[in-house]
């Protein structure tokens, strides 16, 4: 996988450009109508609550707006540079957000009437920090998360004779490899791998142990640390594993990635914890109560992902649109909605006492994993963005792509990346 698990996820979904007038409560009441920017899987959100929103406030018409991932955000960059043609609210994922807070054109939430500030202990932690800006700005309030967990195939490890329980390190994690990658059936050919693609190890580990105030990409002066030792460990984890043919060299939301999953190929997958609702529901369904979950190696806690709403300036409707923000950020029962209705796991914190983040689930074998994913939630370093994120990663996904695929050291990769990176943020 050259990119990023959960950008990807975003961006394979749905490029389609919908437009949806929901209006379903408002009526002949309707007085204000607001417009909300959204990405899919948002669009099916906005469904399931703009009714229960309408109903909320008769005098608020919702019209949203769907584009595909990448057309959202580039759309809304274009709308925010010129001025005009943002929706009144919008959704921005999270590898965007470095991009929108130095750009300016989203209204600072820390003002009054909004006083954001106050909201700062509701929050998981990381989420939070991430929407405040150096010069003292909210530009956005939190909705979702994506705790980072280790997916395992019990059956496969059964198969092997392992135990996941011995796997407490990273070396643990590829000595495990070495035992489960093997040819099953006699034929010659190895059909059975440790994970589908080595570089989800590298997108792991260069989110973990971020210290505290740090970037994922830049330091706190705006360096460039893609050649950090941070990196520099994670790449070469990853190589270890796919020159010792640890991995099968498949690609994320590719069908030779769904069939993987459901035949059974490999022992694990690093993803996001939405990868289970996508699992249970279409891509492997019937591999239900072959798959548990646990933390990463090392306990290391990483986010894969995360959604933010935010105001654009020059919205007219500044009032309608904070009181939906209050509706879908800051009510417990939608953020549970929101998670029982597209897996995004909330950022309020308050949503995580709900009792079915304490059931077990049964696509996991009845498994509490949500309660994992909290503990995960709770844990993650709180970073700050930086507004070349986005360029960032695209980089060093093809450096990691080139040590990968093309054998090329490590070191050599890494040092290129820092230097396009410099060259494309003059």
């Amino acid at each position: 996988m050259l990119r990023s698990a959960f950008v990807t996820c975003r961006r394979a979904l749905v490029p389609a450009v919908i437009l949806l007038a929901l209006g379903l409560a408002a009526g002949a009441h309707a007085q204000t109508k607001l417009t909300v920017g959204v990405f899919p899987d948002y669009d099916s959100f906005m469904r399931e609550v703009g009714p229960l929103f309408e109903e909320m406030y008769p005098d608020i018409q919702l019209e949203v707006q769907t584009l595909g991932f990448q057309d959202h955000h580039n759309a809304l960059l274009t709308a925010l540079a010129t001025g005009s043609g943002a929706p009144d609210v919008v959704a921005i994922e999270i590898g965007y957000l470095g991009r929108f807070a130095s750009g300016g054109g989203l209204t600072d939430l820390s003002q009054e009437p909004f006083r954001a500030g106050e909201l700062s202990g509701k929050f998981a932690p990381f989420a939070w920090g991430l929407v405040n800006t150096l010069d003292g700005r909210i530009i956005a309030i939190p909705t979702d998360s994506a705790p980072g967990t280790m997916f395992y195939r019990i059956d496969v490890l059964e198969a092997a004779g392992l135990d996941i329980n011995e796997v407490e390190t990273w070396d643990d994690l590829v000595q495990l490899g070495h035992k489960v990658t093997r040819d099953t059936d006699g034929d010659g050919v190895v059909d059975t791998f440790l994970i589908t693609d080595a570089g989800q190890i590298a997108q792991a580990m260069i989110r973990g142990n971020i210290p505290e105030g740090e970037g994922l990409y830049f330091d706190v002066n705006g360096r460039p640390l893609v050649d950090s030792p941070r990196f520099v460990n994670a790449f070469k984890r990853a190589q270890e594993v796919r020159l010792a043919g640890l991995d099968a060299r498949i690609g994320a939301w590719s069908n030779e990635w769904y069939e993987a999953f459901n035949r059974g190929i490999t022992a694990v997958e690093i993803s996001g914890a939405w990868l289970a609702g996508h699992l249970q529901n279409w891509m492997a369904p019937d591999t239900k109560g072959l798959w548990r979950v646990r933390h990463l190696p090392e306990n290391m806690y990483v986010n894969w992902g995360g959604t933010f709403w935010a105001i654009p300036e020059q919205s007219q409707q500044k009032e309608a649109a904070w009181k939906f923000i209050q509706f879908a950020a800051l009510r417990p029962d939608i953020q549970v909605k929101a998670f029982t209705t597209i897996h995004a796991y909330p950022a309020l914190l308050e949503a995580l006492d709900h009792p079915v983040f304490f059931e077990g689930v049964e696509f996991l074998g009845g498994q509490q994993a949500r309660l994992l994913w909290s503990e995960t939630v709770a844990n993650i370093s709180v970073i700050s963005i930086h507004p070349g994120d986005p360029v960032a990663s695209e980089i060093v996904d093809s450096a990691l792509g080139e040590v990968l695929s093309e054998g090329r050291a490590v070191e050599d990769a890494l040092a290129e990346a820092r230097m396009l990176i410099e060259r494309r943020l003059r």
